[in-house]
């Protein structure tokens, strides 16, 4: 495995972590915690040992899997991070009881990494007015928590704002070939890593879309000078990036793990080739004139109010646009949601629209949904 520091500290991270937002899940849709603890356990074996979950991952079932996978020695090589969910915070002491509930949880006493969930500028204006710098700097000075950080959705000028509004450790941002000037972009990326904070970036992969690309996207990648899968070619863009820390991976299956840590293996900064820069431009390109609904599952739109299925149903309408298969994206419509989940459902009470990391348009788009499957 691969290593960069985090600049305050000088400690080494692996490049390659595990998020644990997507673990692998039964038939029912809960955890399967075999399968899982197997994975976690086996991306720690692997090297890529930092863990990432958060409170609400899975519907509150991830940071219990997760603290039963460090059992048995494994905490102690793991680096650990969670993080305080800051729509739940309504008072200073509710930030002690919402981490001591993640400690124990997790079975440990002390968090490597503790980020503020999902801040966006006025999330952050409240936290601050909650003194939520002087609860950071007392978490570390009692050792709950070593670094501190933030997990981000909102424009570059407030991720700028943020980044100059404490001492962070660190910061997590979605990043990927597609998202170049979305959120903190770019520009954010460089800016954190010139303020000395270890930049971990979400959705290298933009929730597997970019691993399985379509007919027109994928036969770029294959004629390529360079012999490498679809999801390869995207971590490698996203850690050619000197300015990058870490990358995190929702990966769920053994055959996924091993792919990426090969991937990571060979995830030096600069190393890819005016060449393969090239042929990563031109899948973006082809990729944006493609795609209908820029989602990403990350399921913050969850659980919906009125009982709507939000990412699957948008995850139809990506299907038509980039598959061109309206009866493989029916069938999936009614194979997955089953008799509860569909897009009729919505009540457009609007909270997925004010929750969404990516600013979606979501009502218009079940609206859609439902006129396009009936349902």
């Amino acid at each position: 495995m691969l290593y960069r520091q985090i600049p305050s500290s000088g400690e080494p991270l692996p490049v390659l972590g595990m998020g644990c937002m997507r673990l692998p899940e039964t038939p029912e849709g809960r955890i399967d915690e075999g399968a899982a603890v197997a994975l976690i356990r086996a991306a720690i074996d692997g090297g890529a040992s930092y863990i990432d979950t958060a409170v609400p991952y899975h519907g509150g079932e991830s940071e219990g899997v997760v603290g039963r996978a460090l059992a048995d020695g494994y905490r102690e090589r793991a680096l650990l991070a969670t993080k305080l969910p800051a729509k739940r915070v309504e008072s200073r002491d509710d930030m002690d009881r919402l981490l001591d509930g993640s400690l124990r949880r997790l079975g440990t006493d002390h968090l490597d990494a503790y980020l503020i969930h999902a801040l966006t500028k006025s999330r952050w204006n409240r936290l601050w007015d909650l003194e939520v710098d002087l609860f950071l700097d007392e978490a570390k000075a009692d050792g709950r928590i070593r670094y501190a950080g933030f997990s981000f959705h909102d424009t570059a000028d407030a991720f700028r704002e943020i980044v100059d509004a404490y001492a962070w450790d660190l910061c997590q941002v979605q990043y990927n070939y597609l998202d170049t000037g979305y959120q903190a972009g770019t520009a954010g990326l460089r800016y954190a890593a010139e303020k000395g904070l270890a930049v971990v970036v979400m959705e290298p992969l933009r929730g597997g879309m970019l691993a399985a690309p379509p007919a027109g996207v994928g036969e770029i990648f294959a004629a390529a000078p360079v012999t490498r899968s679809p999801a390869a070619w995207g971590l490698r863009w996203v850690l050619d990036h000197p300015e990058v820390t870490t990358v995190l991976s929702g990966m769920n299956a053994p055959v996924q793990l091993a792919e990426n840590l090969a991937a990571a293996e060979e995830g030096l900064p600069g190393s890819l080739s005016p060449d393969e820069h090239e042929t990563v431009r031109r899948v973006r390109d082809a990729f944006r004139e493609k795609i209908r609904v820029p989602c990403t599952a990350c399921r913050y739109c969850m659980p919906c109010p009125g009982g709507v299925n939000i990412p699957e149903c948008l995850a139809r309408l990506n299907d038509i646009a980039l598959f061109g298969d309206h009866e493989h994206a029916a069938f999936f419509y009614r194979h997955v949601l089953g008799d509860t989940g569909y897009a009729s459902l919505c009540a457009e009470c609007g909270a997925c629209e004010e929750i969404c990391p990516q600013g979606i348009g979501v009502i218009d788009h079940l609206h859609e949904v439902a006129d396009l499957f009936g349902r």
